[in-house]
């Protein structure tokens, strides 16, 4: 039996999912959550989860940020990602952060329950219509840039950046100025937009 714990913030959609996985034999959704960090709970409540399956956009963390937690603290269970998000951006990242699937949300439901068995038999599994596009477009942000563009785009001021990140403000608006200048933006506001567009962030 393949024991799977879906991580999805839209409860129709979680609730969808969990029902098509569980029409199957060999797989049970043993746990939900609606962001990652209450997976990365159920992870340590129920042991011997084989695989994770996981939105992108979510609160507090993210599918990536779920995917790496996952790899550092359970390293036998897989993470494959279930998104409607299939930029390169995001599937690079998601590569880089050990997923070993990456699906879109409108895989019909037996590709989906196959490609479950394919992931917890330790087979990568890719919409083939994202791998080709896969290392297209190489993102030019550090990974401090990119915690602090996300943080300004999300509203933040330049203080509250270095009081989160333990920066302090002029390395911050270095930070920035760097992202701007790579991304040939006019403002922080346009470099964010842009990032998130090839999914950078």
């Amino acid at each position: 039996m393949i024991r799977v714990l879906i991580a999805e913030d839209q409860g129709l959609v979680l609730g969808a999912l969990a029902a098509l996985l569980n029409l199957e034999d060999d797989i049970e959704v043993v746990a939900t959550a609606e962001d990652g960090q209450a997976a990365l709970d159920r992870l340590t409540e129920s042991p011997g989860i084989n695989l994770v399956l996981t939105d992108i956009e979510m609160p507090r963390l993210t599918g990536l940020e779920l995917a790496e937690a996952v790899r550092e603290r359970f390293p036998d269970t897989r993470v494959a990602i279930v998104t409607t998000f299939g930029r390169p951006g995001y599937l690079r990242r998601a590569l880089e952060a050990g997923v070993r699937g990456y699906l879109l949300k409108d895989t019909p439901a037996e590709q989906l329950a196959n490609a479950v068995r394919r992931i917890a038999r330790g087979e990568r599994v890719i919409a083939p219509e994202l791998a080709l596009s896969a290392w297209d477009g190489q993102n030019p942000l550090s990974e401090r840039q990119r915690q602090v563009l996300r943080l300004a785009g999300e509203g933040l001021s330049t203080r509250a950046i270095g009081q989160q990140l333990h920066l302090a403000e002029g390395t911050v608006r270095n930070y920035l100025s760097e992202a701007i200048s790579e991304l040939h933006a006019a403002n922080r506001i346009e470099a964010y937009r842009l990032s998130r567009q090839q999914g950078w962030l």
